[in-house]
């Protein structure tokens, strides 16, 4: 089951969508990853989710990928004796330690580190910034802030700190105690949510240890000040516009967006837009043309994936939030302007490796070749290869399952599992015969092979080659 598209689909999976039927069903639609969101559920809720992806996998006969997504430290409000409370403009609303349940005078804020961020006149938002609150005086555990805006708060909302920067560690007990039950069961990429610093992602991938690919997600504007060096320790990011919406002004997102996307695709590193992308569609059978638009515009920015999140996870229309996501991407990659918009500006590393890769995507196109071909062992050189952006499908053959899985959030890459082969002959054998099978290539069609001598050596590459399939 061979994708048209390039751009894939990220679908989170939850009360509407768990059932190994429904994950089966969502992959044949087009979905390529499966998140698994670790802010709700137990464990093991979440192994059986695994489980019906491992089995749809077996189905649809292609990778797939899992996704989980860690937490983070997700600061909220304590309680309010009744519930909620009334708030009114300029009224004085106190912020503290003491967990008993608070009033329209005051609340619990059970964060020692948010006191310590703290500066007179900082703004503070809850509820994803339908409240807003601003500081006049603070201390080690409490503050006197005045509502700038907003007229009722409920128990457990969420708080957020626009422009500081919290001490507080992105790795909680609860994402240790979750990390290490999705590496042992196996997932394919792990979400650090709340990142703010570079110092985050080198603890995740300590724990890791290369067990999963390490994602970044971006929902703080601390974030995007330290971005080059949170790169450096991702093997991708996510455009987390949810949280970083809330932090900053409506205007500012898209050009976030835009930087985020840049910045991953002149790494060559797969970025996720996620957050809202059909909104609409929780509740109805059809997307708005905003959300239309909204995702036809994140493929033209040259996107790796897209991300569902309560559309599939929580909605009544899980598959046609999947469907209509498939079709509007397939659509935008049918414009006759969109190849040009493909070509990314980066700088080119100084390795051998890289220089024969831009070679592959340059001798691609001007030999006319059907399909590329590239033998990766860790996933690296497929991925250098799709940041070229070719037109052609660009088939990563690898002996690997867990790496054909993870390149499932790769732009363009069909990944499918090969023994590996043992010399040049058999190397062109296999990837002939498998773009054939695949329907990648037609008879008479070139295919263009990137590989490495020794074979299974990782980031080896340093041969290609020019083969033909056979004349029926």
């Amino acid at each position: 089951m061979i994708r048209t598209r390039r751009a894939r689909i990220v679908a989170t999976l939850g009360p509407a969508s768990a059932a190994p039927e429904q994950v089966c069903a969502l992959a044949r639609a087009g979905a390529d990853v499966f998140r698994v969101n670790f802010s709700h559920g137990a464990h093991e809720v979440h192994a059986a989710t695994i489980a019906a992806v491992r089995a749809a996998e077996a189905q649809v006969g292609r990778p797939l990928a899992v996704l989980a997504d860690l937490q983070g430290p997700k600061l909220r409000l304590g309680r309010f004796a009744d519930g909620s409370v009334e708030l009114k403009v300029g009224q004085e609303l106190r912020l503290d330690m003491d967990p008993a349940p608070g009033d329209s005078a005051r609340v619990c804020v059970p964060h020692a580190e948010i006191f310590a961020a703290l500066k007179v006149g900082a703004d503070i938002l809850l509820d994803d910034g339908k409240v807003r609150l601003r500081v006049l005086e603070h201390g080690r555990d409490f503050a006197r802030t005045t509502v700038v805006s907003g007229d009722r708060l409920s128990d457990k909302k969420g708080l957020n700190l626009p422009g500081l920067t919290i001490p507080i560690p992105a790795l909680t007990a609860k994402d240790r105690a979750d990390l290490a039950f999705a590496l042992q069961q196996g997932v394919d990429w792990v979400a650090l949510s709340f990142v703010q610093r570079a110092s985050d992602m080198a603890e995740l991938r300590q724990l890791v240890q290369g067990r999963a690919g390490v994602l970044a997600k971006i929902e703080k504007p601390a974030a995007m000040e330290a971005l080059d060096e949170i790169l450096d320790l991702s093997e991708a990011v996510m455009v987390a516009r949810g949280d970083l919406g809330v932090e900053l002004a409506p205007e500012d997102v898209p050009v976030a967006q835009k930087v985020l996307i840049r910045a991953a695709r002149l790494r060559g590193l797969p970025v996720i837009v996620a957050t809202q992308m059909l909104e609409s569609m929780t509740g109805s059978p059809t997307p708005t043309r905003a959300e239309a638009s909204d995702v036809a515009g994140a493929v033209y920015e040259g996107a790796d994936a897209l991300m569902l999140s309560a559309e599939t996870a929580a909605g009544n229309y899980p598959l046609e939030a999947v469907t209509i996501m498939d079709r509007i991407i397939a659509r935008v990659e049918q414009d006759p302007r969109w190849p040009e918009l493909m070509r990314a500006e980066y700088p080119h590393d100084e390795s051998d490796v890289d220089a024969l890769v831009t070679a592959a995507g340059k001798a691609a196109e001007a030999a006319h070749v059907a399909c590329l071909a590239a033998f990766t062992t860790t996933g690296r050189t497929a991925m250098r290869l799709a940041r070229e952006r070719p037109l052609q499908p660009n088939l990563a053959l690898t002996p690997s399952l867990s790496t054909a899985r993870r390149l499932c959030l790769v732009w363009g890459v069909e990944p499918t599992v090969v023994e590996q082969p043992n010399d040049p002959e058999a190397l062109t054998k296999v990837a002939v015969d498998q773009a054939v099978a695949l329907g990648l290539a037609p008879p008479g069609r070139r295919v263009l092979i990137l590989a490495g001598l020794p074979m299974g050596s990782p980031g080896a590459a340093n041969i290609l080659r020019l083969a033909y399939t056979p004349l029926r």
